[in-house]
């Protein structure tokens, strides 16, 4: 078995290391970021995924009849997805589907009292640990948000 002549490098890249590349880096800080949030929604019993829909449920629904379809682009999901983390939110009596105002063939989703009291009592505890999460960018967040939207796939 002949091998491949060695560069000097385990791995065939431009960077001298992981921490050089800017999509391991990405990995990393989402990855930590994640952690951080499921340890703020702890509390409220809320998966990140479930907060995302019930706060851009409660955040949209209030100006418009949100379908599913809507709600998924808005919030950035799939659609399985979104259907699957709705149905929990249903059951948990955060939300129901009532009938569309202006089609009669879909579902509007709407937020319960008790989901808007859930959605602002872990809107506050996310809130929170992002302010403590991007502390040692404080002073950038701006310029931080600009890229990271620059990066952003665009809604449907």
């Amino acid at each position: 078995m002949s091998r491949a002549p060695r560069s000097g490098k385990p791995l065939p890249t431009r960077h001298a290391g992981p921490g050089e590349s800017l999509g391991f880096v990405m990995w990393r800080v989402s990855n930590a970021w994640q952690r951080a949030m499921r340890r703020a929604l702890e509390p409220v019993g809320l998966t990140h995924s479930q907060f995302v829909l019930l706060a851009t449920s409660t955040w949209f629904g209030a100006s418009e009849p949100l379908t599913q379809a809507r709600l998924a682009r808005v919030a950035g999901l799939d659609v399985m997805t979104t259907s699957q983390v709705l149905r929990t939110l249903e059951a948990a009596g955060a939300l129901e589907r009532r009938p569309h105002p202006d089609d009669p063939r879909a579902k509007a989703i709407a937020v319960t009292a008790d989901g808007k009291r859930r959605a602002a009592r872990a809107l506050r505890l996310v809130e929170a640990a992002d302010a403590a999460f991007f502390t040692p960018v404080a002073g950038h967040e701006r310029e931080l948000l600009a890229l990271l939207r620059s990066l952003m796939e665009p809604e449907e």
